[in-house]
Order: structure tokens, then sequence, then C-alpha cells
């Protein structure tokens, strides 16, 4: 369910793009009666009818998915907050401004935040929050941990640099493509690969786990 939930924007904001992009007229026709007031000059063009569609889907949906968590007494993890903040306030400028460059950015904001998090709460605080959330589960060297976090600081600012890079040279159906396929898949790549790699350090089974 968490899961779901955690995709949930991302899917919707395909969904609806795809959708709008496919009847382009009339998607430019639906946000300039509905939504005209939210955006500069009152019109919406068939150009950017899908993105500016989906843009404000995913924003409700983002809301919709911190409220949910709020009413039902659950936390809401940092990189959520930071999403939130994200998506609000680049794509209150993306509607406003009639520009998809602000929404394109929300996704390198989201993972600078994320490798900035992590590096600075363990080279400033001494805190690793790889392990934080972890550590629970997995019993490793203090060096293990170490790496891991840095690992996912270089992958975050990483995938900040190539989400721009696509954003920039790449149409928007492309860059859409590439933000729930793309990276989807190089996620699970990389948490494939963090796999192996801890696979070498996790204490072995103790004799008698081995025989049962």
């Amino acid at each position: 369910m968490k899961l779901l939930l955690d995709f949930l924007p991302l899917i919707l904001f395909f969904v609806v793009f795809k959708g709008a992009e496919g009847h382009a007229d009339a998607a430019a026709a639906f946000a300039t009666e509905h939504f005209g007031f939210l955006v500069s000059g009152g019109v919406v063009g068939a150009q950017e009818a899908p993105v500016l569609l989906a843009t404000l889907v995913v924003m409700v949906a983002t809301l919709a998915q911190a409220a949910l968590l709020k009413l039902r007494g659950r936390k809401i993890d940092l990189m959520l907050w930071i999403s939130l903040v994200l998506v609000v306030t680049l794509g209150a400028a993306t509607v406003w401004f009639h520009n998809e460059t602000f929404i394109k950015w929300k996704p390198t904001g989201l993972y600078w935040a994320m490798a900035l998090a992590l590096w600075v709460s363990q080279a400033w605080f001494g805190k690793n929050l790889i392990q934080s959330m972890l550590g629970a589960e997995l019993q490793l060297p203090d060096a293990v941990w170490l790496k891991l976090n840095r690992a996912w600081v270089l992958f975050f600012a990483a995938m900040g640099v190539l989400n721009l890079y696509v954003a920039y040279n790449f149409s928007t159906s492309a860059w859409a493509n590439f933000k729930v396929f793309g990276v989807t898949g190089l996620i699970v790549l990389f948490t494939l690969a963090q796999g192996l790699y801890l696979g070498k350090h996790l204490p072995e089974a103790d004799e008698s786990s081995r025989e049962s």
C-alpha cells in the first residue's frame, strides 16, 4: 500500500500527460476553461496544456498523499516533505508562467536535496541516515554503512544531473518517459547492485541455522 502511495503522483503525472498529449487541442480548451484563472493571461495553449494539467494533478496528489498520512497519524518522511515543497513551488511556477522548465527541475531538486541531507548528516553531525533507516534489519560494520551512505550521495547527485540532461536535450514527452521508466529502472538496478555488495558483508548464519 505504501509503495502504491509513493508512486501514485508519478503514475498520475504520466497518465494525465500522455492522455492530454494525445488530445492537445481538447486539453488546451479544458485547461483554459477550468484553470485559466491560475495561468498568466488566462489562456492555455495546446503545446503547454499536457504538462500544465499533469502538473496540477501531481500537485493535488502529493498534497493528498501528505494529508492522508497525517490523518492516519503516520510520519511524513523527509523525502516526501522535500517533494511536497518542490512540487508546490515549482508546479505553481510552471502553471502561472506557462513554462515547463520549472517542473522539470523538480526531480533534480529532490535528488540533490536528498544527496545533501545524506552528506550533511554524516559529515557534520556524524549521523548516517541510511544506517538509521536500515540498521534495525541489517547488521553491518560501520565502514560499510559509510560506503553505503556515500554511494547514495553520489547516486542522487548523478541522477540530478542526468535529469537535467534529458530535460534540456530531449522533448518533454521523452523526459516524461524517462521520469517514469528510466528513473525507476536505474533505481532498481542501483538497489540490486547495493544488495549484491551488502551480501558480501552480512554476518554469516550460525551453524544451526544453516543445518535447519
